[in-house]
C-alpha cells in the first residue's frame, strides 16, 4: 500500500482519540483553559453525563477575535511563550484540545476580551470551522460542546452510562476545585442538583475550607496539616488521621504545580508514609500539593497529563514521606472523631451524623453486621445492652473516687474494666473508652522500634526450644528471613523439612505463644512481594511481634495497671491508633452523654 498524506479532518479525529476519551476529558480541558485565563468564577453544566451537552462559562480575560480564530487551529497555543517545552507553567494547551473536540462534536466558543467592544463567536462542527461573528457576552468565555462523538459514532459504544460519565465529570471538577480554592466553582445539569463551592481565602485556612467543602466535614475534623520543603521543592496540604481510612486509594488527591495527577511515585510515597499506621488493605485520605520549578518535572509524558515525570523522583518521594511522617507523628496521639460519632450512634441512631455509615466506622469490628435494636427501647444497640445489662458478670467497677490529678490527664483516670477488654476512664469533661489490646499493641511496637534504633532488641533464651510444625514452603520462607527476624529478637532455625525451632524470643514481649507467633509470621510472609523494601518487611515483623506481645483482650487488669496503661499511651508516639489503623480509644464529651439522656438538645 503506498504512503499517503492524511486529510486534516482525519488527523484531527486521531488527535481527538488521544485527548478526548470521554466527557470528563472535555470538561478537564475546558476548565483548565478557564483557570489559565485567570477566571475567578467557573460554571460547568452538563446533560446526559456530558454526552449531549457540556457548557463551561468563566469570567477570565477572554480572547480577541484573532486569538479566537487561531485557538481552533492545531498546534496553536497561548500557553507557551517560547520553544522550551519544559517551561510550562500553565495547565494545558488551548490549541491542542479545542480542534480535537471540534473534530468529534459540535463546538461553539463565544468570548470577549476587555479590549474588544463586543464578543466574538465561532463554531466548529466535525472539524469544519466557521468564520468569527460578533456576539453578545461579558468579559470572559462560554464554550459549548454538543453531541459529543457524533462524528465518530463508534466511540459512543465505549462510553459508560450517563450516571457513570456524570460522576467522572464531577470527580474532575472536584479535583480542580481542590487545586484552586480561590476560584468559585458551580457544577449543574439536568441530571444533578447544582453544587457550588464558593471562593475561599488564601493560605492553609482557605485550603482546608475548600477541602472540607469537597471532601466533607469528617475530613476537616480529622485532618492534620502537612508542610515541608527544601531546595525549591515544597509540599503542602492535609492528611487524615490513620483511623479515618478507606478500602481503596480513591481518597488520595495529588497535585503537581496545581495540576491534578495520579502518579505512581507520589502514590507510593503516600503509602510508605502510612506504612507504620495502616495495614495493606486500608488506604489513607490525603490532599497533597507539590510545587517545584517547571523544568524539574515533565508534564507531557501522558496525553491527558494525568502522570508526570520528575527529574529527581527520589528527592520528591523522600520529602513527601518525611513531611507526612512528621505531621502524623505530631498528631499521633489523636484518635479520629468518627469513633465518638459511631459510639453515640450505637446508643441513639437518631443522633448519628447524616453522613455516618456504620459500614465504614473504624470503631466497628471487622465482619460485624448492621446495628440491630434490642429490647431496652428505641436507641439501644445490642452491644450496649450486653455490656451494661444488670448482672453482667464481666463489668468490674472501681468504687474508690479517682485521684483529682489523674482527672486532668488527657486520658483521665481509670474507673472500670468492661468485659476484661475495655478500660473506661473519666476525665474532667467526659469519658474515654480504651481498647486495652490495641493500645498496648501500639506501645510495644513503638518500644521495639526505639530499641532497634538504639542497641537492638534484647532477647531471652528459651530453656527448651519450642518446635513449631509448618509446611515445607512455610519453613523455607521463615528460614530465608531468619536474619531479619533475628534483628527483632526472634531466633529460629530449621528443624527438619517440616518444622522450625524457636530458640530465642524478644525479652520485652515477656511470655508469649511462640508457636502462634511463628505461624502468623509465616502466613504474612506469603503475601510479601520480593520487591518489598527491607524496611517495610521489618515493620511487618515488628507489627506482628507487638500484636502477640501485647495485653490480650480478656485479661483482667488491676486499677493501677489500667492507669499505668493510660499514662503510657499519653507518652507513646502514635498512640491514637494501633498498628492496623484502628482507634485505640474513643472519647465522649459530657455534652454527648447528656444528649443521650435528653439533658441537652
Amino acid at each position: 500500500m503506498p504512503v499517503r498524506q492524511l486529510d486534516e479532518s482525519v488527523i484531527n479525529r486521531i488527535a481527538a482519540g488521544e485527548v478526548v476519551e470521554r466527557p470528563a476529558s472535555v470538561v478537564k480541558e475546558l476548565v483548565e483553559n478557564a483557570l489559565d485565563a485567570g477566571a475567578r468564577r467557573i460554571e460547568v453544566v452538563t446533560e446526559a453525563g456530558g454526552r449531549r451537552l457540556i457548557r463551561v462559562a468563566d469570567d477570565g480575560e477572554g480572547m480577541r477575535r484573532e486569538d479566537l480564530v487561531l485557538a481552533v487551529e492545531r498546534h496553536a497555543t497561548s500557553k507557551l511563550e517560547g520553544d522550551d517545552l519544559l517551561a510550562i507553567t500553565t495547565l494545558g494547551f488551548r490549541g491542542e484540545a479545542l480542534p480535537s473536540i471540534g473534530a468529534v462534536a459540535h463546538l461553539s466558543i463565544t468570548t470577549r476580551h476587555a479590549a474588544e467592544p463586543h464578543a466574538w463567536s465561532i463554531t466548529v462542527e466535525g472539524g469544519v470551522k466557521s468564520v468569527a461573528k460578533p456576539a453578545a457576552l461579558g468579559v470572559g468565555a462560554r464554550v459549548e460542546v454538543r453531541d459529543l462523538f457524533y462524528a465518530t459514532p463508534a466511540r459512543l459504544k465505549f462510553l459508560k452510562s450517563d450516571r457513570a460519565e456524570g460522576e467522572a465529570v464531577r470527580d474532575v471538577v472536584r479535583r480542580l476545585a481542590m487545586s484552586r480554592p480561590d476560584v468559585a466553582f458551580t457544577l449543574a445539569g439536568e441530571d444533578r442538583a447544582a453544587q457550588t463551592w464558593a471562593g475561599a481565602m488564601p493560605g492553609a485556612v482557605g485550603r482546608l475550607a475548600r477541602l472540607a467543602d469537597v471532601l466533607g466535614a469528617e475530613f476537616r475534623a480529622n485532618a492534620v496539616e502537612v508542610l515541608g520543603g527544601r531546595e525549591g521543592l515544597m509540599i503542602e496540604g492535609f492528611a487524615a488521621l490513620p483511623t479515618l481510612s478507606r478500602a481503596n486509594s480513591l481518597g488520595q488527591y495529588l497535585f503537581v504545580n496545581g495540576r491534578p495527577v495520579r502518579d505512581k511515585l507520589l502514590l507510593g510515597a503516600v503509602r510508605a508514609a502510612y506504612a507504620d499506621y495502616l495495614p495493606r488493605d486500608r488506604h489513607p485520605i490525603v490532599a497533597l500539593f507539590v510545587a517545584l520549578d517547571a523544568r524539574e518535572v515533565d508534564v507531557n509524558v501522558h496525553p491527558a497529563k494525568a502522570e508526570v515525570r520528575f527529574r529527581d523522583g527520589g528527592r520528591v518521594r523522600a520529602l513527601i514521606v518525611h513531611a507526612l511522617g512528621e505531621a502524623l507523628s505530631r498528631e499521633g496521639r489523636r484518635a479520629a472523631t468518627t469513633g465518638g460519632s459511631a459510639t453515640i450512634a450505637a446508643f441513639r441512631p437518631d443522633l448519628a451524623p447524616r453522613n455516618w455509615d456504620w459500614r465504614r466506622s473504624p470503631a466497628r469490628p471487622a465482619g460485624a453486621g448492621a446495628p440491630r435494636m434490642g429490647g431496652f427501647g428505641p436507641g439501644f444497640a445490642e452491644a450496649a445492652q450486653a455490656a451494661f445489662a444488670v448482672g453482667a458478670p464481666r463489668a468490674r467497677l472501681e468504687a474508690a473516687p479517682p485521684a483529682p490529678d489523674l482527672l486532668d490527664c488527657p486520658l483521665g483516670a481509670a474507673r472500670a474494666q468492661i468485659h476484661d477488654t475495655y478500660i473506661v476512664a473519666q476525665t474532667r469533661d467526659g469519658i474515654v473508652i480504651v481498647d486495652q489490646h490495641a493500645a498496648h499493641e501500639r506501645i510495644v511496637y513503638e518500644r521495639m522500634k526505639a530499641a532497634l534504633e538504639q542497641s537492638g532488641v534484647a532477647r531471652q533464651i528459651l530453656l527448651i526450644p519450642e518446635i513449631v510444625e509448618l509446611s515445607p514452603a512455610e519453613v523455607e520462607r521463615l528460614v530465608a528471613r531468619a536474619d531479619e527476624l533475628c534483628r527483632y529478637g526472634l531466633a529460629i532455625e530449621a528443624f527438619g523439612p517440616g518444622a522450625v525451632a524457636v530458640r530465642e524470643t524478644p525479652s520485652l514481649l515477656g511470655e508469649i505463644d511462640a508457636g502462634a507467633l511463628v505461624r502468623d509470621l509465616a502466613e504474612h510472609m506469603a503475601e510479601w512481594d520480593e520487591a518489598l523494601p527491607l524496611e517495610r518487611r521489618l515493620m511487618h515483623v515488628a507489627a506482628t511481634l507487638s500484636c502477640h506481645g501485647s495485653v490480650r483482650a480478656g485479661r483482667r487488669l488491676k486499677p493501677e495497671e489500667m492507669n499505668a496503661l493510660l499514662r503510657e499511651m499519653e507518652e507513646t508516639p502514635n498512640s491514637g491508633q494501633c498498628n492496623h489503623g484502628r482507634p485505640t480509644y474513643v472519647e465522649l464529651k459530657l455534652a454527648d452523654v447528656e444528649r443521650l439522656f435528653g439533658r441537652r438538645g
